[in-house]
């Protein structure tokens, strides 16, 4: 496992066991004030942390080097743990709703204190410190699994705040049905983290154009031996991006010149577009009277 992939496990054992003590609270504090939005809240959280083992086993499938069956390398199996995460959020927000939609026809009486306020505030407070955490990091080290986990994180510093306006409306006397209707919130704020990921994820998965094309063609266009250039593609694994085209060169032109040239347009490229490119070119001969 090279250093990138064991700083992104290393920050998701720190985010799990953070997410896990969020979620123990929230859901003993739950309970024992009997509001379905604070458990719901509390499952939640429980994801979060869920979510973090399944980016655990994508991170050690990931950073499998390259093999003879698999020459592009195995990194695409960080995204499919953040689909995973995904479904599983879409199956806990369906366990929400029905949850809710019980307590919407059997209201439960709350029995809110002041210790129940504590917990959701420093539990959120914890939230915000794992979701920054998680974001700087997935950026710092260009991992999906990590910008995917840190989207459903700061999805539950939304929902945490409604809970704790609803514990805080109920105990200055609004109805309890304030309740059930609080955790379709939390479900609607779940199934949005879920989406995003699931966007996000498949758009590499099948292969979504990863480059402006207009950018590439702008880098192009400085190099004058290039007379013309067709069928730019470009896809990414995730950590890598494959950029390949066709490129139209003088039929004289030797071997190591082109060689040179798009070692050369692949370093500019790196420097002005992404770099992280990796760039496979197919040469045709231009000639001046061709139509």
């Amino acid at each position: 496992m090279d250093n990138n992939y064991k700083e992104v496990s290393k920050t998701l054992w720190i985010i799990l066991f953070a997410n896990f003590l969020v979620a123990i609270v929230k859901i003993l504090v739950g309970n024992i004030v009997m509001s379905a939005s604070l458990i719901a809240d509390g499952f939640h959280s429980f994801a979060d942390g869920s979510s973090n083992i399944a980016g655990l086993i994508g991170i050690k499938f990931a950073s499998k080097p390259t093999d003879k069956e698999h020459p592009y390398g195995y990194e695409k199996f960080e995204l499919l743990s953040s689909l995973f995460i995904s479904g599983m959020l879409f199956f806990i927000s369906g366990n929400i709703v029905m949850d809710a939609f019980k307590k919407l026809f059997n209201p439960t009486e709350l029995n809110i204190s002041s210790y129940s306020i504590i917990a959701i505030i420093l539990t959120l407070i914890i939230n915000i410190i794992v979701a920054s955490l998680e974001y700087k990091k997935g950026k710092k080290l260009n991992s999906n699994i990590l910008i995917s986990d840190s989207m459903h994180t700061k999805s539950d510093i939304f929902v945490s705040l409604g809970v704790l306006f609803t514990l805080i409306s109920i105990s200055l006397g609004l109805p309890n049905i304030i309740d059930p209707i609080a955790s379709f919130i939390v479900a609607g704020f779940i199934i949005k983290a879920a989406i995003e990921i699931f966007i996000s994820s498949s758009r590499v998965l099948v292969d979504k154009k990863a480059l402006d094309t207009r950018k590439v063609r702008k880098v192009l266009d400085e190099y004058l031996e290039i007379k013309g250039v067709h069928n730019i593609r470009s896809r990414s694994t995730g950590k890598k991006i494959f950029l390949d085209l066709h490129m139209l060169l003088a039929p004289d032109m030797t071997i190591k010149t082109s060689h040179d040239l798009i070692h050369k347009i692949e370093e500019d490229m790196k420097e002005n577009i992404d770099d992280k490119i990796q760039i496979i070119a197919h040469f045709e001969p231009y000639y001046k009277d061709k139509k």
